[in-house]
């Protein structure tokens, strides 16, 4: 395991624009305060949505589509840079009407109302490609 100690640099809260994507306004948000290092929770509703899921003996990843109203039950992820820009890795927990849940890597999906907590870190957080896994991880 590689870690390191990470220092806050600030904290934001912010409402997610009706009709905009859900991880386009969390990274617009990490551009606007310059974050290159964040960590975030958010909920709210979606029109519609694409998770991804990830299949470890392909090593690629697989789409869900939904194409109608979810909850957002819970929503997590970090920031960091990723060839140079800035890469919203976003895990969410959906709902439907019959509180049926869903839940993956949140590849997009249509603001309905959103809130999102961020925590930015003092440094930067790249990602790399690590031939073990196949995917753009953490230094």
């Amino acid at each position: 395991m590689d870690y390191r100690e990470v220092e806050t640099a600030a904290e934001y809260v912010a409402r997610l624009e009706t009709g905009a994507d859900w991880r386009s306004e969390i990274e617009s948000l990490a551009d606007e305060v310059e974050a290159d290092a964040a960590w975030f929770s958010a909920l709210g509703a979606v029109q519609d949505a694409e998770l991804w899921f990830y299949d470890q003996t392909d090593c690629e990843y697989y789409p869900i589509a939904f194409d109608e109203p979810l909850e957002v039950a819970a929503c997590v992820g970090n920031v960091s840079l990723l060839n140079g820009e800035r890469f919203a890795h976003t895990h969410a927990v959906l709902s439907d009407d019959e509180g049926t849940t869903y839940a993956g890597h949140l590849n997009e999906a249509t603001v309905w109302a959103g809130e999102v907590h961020m925590r930015v870190f003092e440094d930067p957080l790249e990602r790399e490609y690590d031939e073990t896994t196949e995917l753009d991880l953490w230094l």
